[in-house]
């Protein structure tokens, strides 16, 4: 986390959590309507089932790293940009999930005595 004297670091913009995480799939999908190929066309390619893809597409699956490297040869983009986004994703998900962060902020209390 970047920090500057007498700057909350929460307010420094490469620190700053968007309001909603975005899924690779959301990416993914602008990708393919834009570039005219279709889902089903795409999956083929791909060698993955059609309601896979689509499950990937519409942000219910989540982007692994077999997937990203599928992409990256089906579409050229680097497999490695949709692996840090669904990491991203993922980390900004479950911070959001008020049971987990209750979990997280016990066991920093605990780690804090020790």
């Amino acid at each position: 986390m970047i920090t500057l004297k007498g700057v909350d670091p929460r307010m420094i913009a490469n620190n700053l959590t968007p309001y909603e995480p975005t899924h690779p799939g959301e990416l993914l999908k602008e990708e393919i309507e834009y570039r005219g190929i279709s889902q089903k066309k795409l999956a083929a390619q791909m060698g993955v089932a059609y309601s896979v893809l689509n499950e990937v597409l519409n942000c219910k699956r989540p982007v692994t790293t077999e997937y990203a490297l599928l992409f990256e040869a089906a579409l050229g983009i680097e497999a490695g940009i949709f692996i840090r986004m669904q990491a991203d994703y993922n980390i900004q998900t479950a911070k959001e999930n008020k049971s987990f962060a209750k979990r997280l902020a016990e066991i920093r209390k605990v780690v804090a005595v020790l």
